[in-house]
């Protein structure tokens, strides 16, 4: 499983860093941006698809479900 960011629909609300700081942080200007290469690790699948659901642009991106 990966995530990523659309840094097109990113407004900067920061719920992806709060709800799943092992996969997500803030960038310089406030935006969130995937840490490393945005594999998911055992365990962290929960954190991700919270982060999905609660970002309200709808800019995380979860792939690769199974």
């Amino acid at each position: 499983m990966k995530v990523r960011i659309d840094s097109g629909r990113c407004q900067g609300h920061g719920r992806c860093y709060d709800i799943a700081p092992g996969l997500f942080a803030e960038d310089g200007e406030g935006y969130g941006m995937v840490l490393g290469d945005g594999e998911v690790p055992p365990g962290g699948e929960r954190d991700a698809r919270l982060a999905a659901a609660n970002c309200p642009e709808f800019a995380v991106e979860v792939a690769g479900e199974s």
